[in-house]
């Protein structure tokens, strides 16, 4: 029997959701209805994207934010899948397991201790269940990760250095969006950094006790601007002759038709600009982060985030008491100011041959030669391949999960604990200690 499903928020993230409901995954799930503040963004998927990109499906209803409830009524649906603004996750959440529904969560869970506390107490009460969408859990590599640490060959890990680089395509664009303001996105210790927190809680079989955090805005931003010489500003890139001449502008083709149909043709509804200055005023999130943590199983992990860097990828060292796990990945190697490359909707892979990369994991024993670790994996798309296998394991389920792949509800607490924890040190430049934020 087909599962009924609706999803609430209908920017760039559903679109994956969509797109699989109605096409691969047709025969097991069934979508019922759209949920959103903004009525051009579902006529865009509507009138454009389900035509296009999925044989031309009839419309599926829509529900303005206000009616959410009257959706669930009509539609009736098994299951929600929640992709809005971060700080309306817990409010759709919540709503939606009282009304009888399971909930797919996009990440993070939610933005604060509060909100996180009201989704757990909802769960406790309703017993519906909640899944929170890791995605970099199932990419191949950082799997591969898991089962070598899994495996005892580093021995007791004793410490984690976690090194994260945005670039001036990835890292730019949280700073034109509604993710610069730290009230809507919890910052990008939590809206980004929950993916790398989860990662380690699950490498690590463990979650954080004490987070410890400096972080500033040193890059982006107004005032920084005008430190490096900058005295030409503007608040956003259309039709701005300034934004002509800055490379970190965003600058849409009209063929565009996400970011028009999403954004640019929706602006009447909401006011929302998408591609505001990154050197405007009123961004409230850091650029420049970071972190100490200690883990219950008494790991210490020092992390660090750049969302302005040259390239964009991830180091994480693994030091253990039989040796040292080194991984070493390169999502994108440059940036072209002047190309597609930079203005391109979304993450692309790498598409250089990987064989002339470094190796990504490397053990390298206390006594001996350093020996590479091999994977595979049969895609570059979507995280790493992460994308198609979470969808495969969200709508079709699997028969055994040895690394513990799907995460639920107590994992998406966790990983945000890190992040909430290292938003309130930044505050109070005190080290916090995150168990006492929630309770279970």
């Amino acid at each position: 029997m087909k599962k009924r499903y609706c999803i609430v928020g209908t920017g760039g993230r559903s679109e994956m959701y969509i797109k699989a409901i109605l096409n691969k995954f047709q025969d097991r799930a069934e979508l019922v209805g759209f949920c959103d503040s903004n009525r051009k963004r579902m006529e865009y998927y509507n009138n454009v994207f389900l035509k296009k990109h999925c044989n031309n499906h009839p419309d599926i209803p829509t529900y303005m934010a206000q009616d959410f409830d009257k959706m669930i009524a009509e539609c009736k649906p098994d299951i929600v899948i929640v992709t809005s603004m971060d700080r309306t996750h817990h409010k759709y959440t919540c709503r939606a397991m009282e009304l009888g529904c399971d909930v797919i969560s996009e990440k993070p869970m939610t933005i604060d201790a509060e909100k996180c506390q009201q989704i757990i107490d909802t769960k406790k009460r309703t017993g519906r269940n909640l899944t929170v969408t890791f995605n970099y859990r199932y990419a191949p590599r950082n799997s591969k990760v898991k089962e070598v640490l899994k495996s005892g060959i580093v021995g007791e890990i004793t410490s984690v250095h976690f090194e994260w680089l945005l670039d001036t395509c990835h890292g730019a664009d949280y700073f034109r969006r509604w993710h610069r303001n730290k009230v809507n996105s919890g910052g990008l210790m939590v809206h980004k950094a929950t993916h790398h927190f989860d990662l380690v809680n699950w490498w690590i079989d463990s979650e954080p006790v004490t987070v410890f955090a400096m972080g500033d805005l040193k890059f982006y931003g107004k005032i920084n601007a005008e430190k490096r010489g900058i005295t030409e500003f503007y608040s956003r890139a259309r039709g701005s002759e300034v934004a002509a001449k800055d490379p970190f502008a965003l600058k849409v083709n009209e063929k565009d038709e996400a970011l028009m149909g999403l954004y640019y043709n929706a602006e009447s509804e909401d006011g929302y600009y998408r591609d505001q200055s990154v050197f405007g005023d009123g961004i409230s999130i850091e650029d420049n982060m970071g972190v100490m943590v200690r883990y219950k199983n008494n790991v210490v992990m020092t992390y660090s985030l750049c969302a302005h860097c040259p390239w964009e990828g991830y180091r994480v060292v693994f030091n253990g008491t039989k040796g040292r796990l080194e991984f070493n990945v390169v999502e994108r190697s440059f940036c072209d100011a002047e190309g597609e490359d930079f203005n391109s909707f979304g993450m692309r892979e790498l598409a250089e041959d990987r064989s002339k990369l470094s190796p990504e994991i490397i053990f390298q024993p206390h006594w001996g030669k350093p020996q590479v670790i091999e994977y595979t994996t049969d895609t570059l798309a979507g995280h790493g391949g992460g994308d198609d296998r979470l969808l495969k394991h969200l709508f079709v389920g699997v028969d055994e999960d040895p690394l513990g792949l799907a995460a639920g509800y107590i994992d998406g607490a966790k990983s945000i604990l890190t992040g909430i924890g290292a938003n309130l040190s930044m505050q109070t430049g005190e080290p916090v200690n995150v168990q006492k934020l929630i309770q279970w």
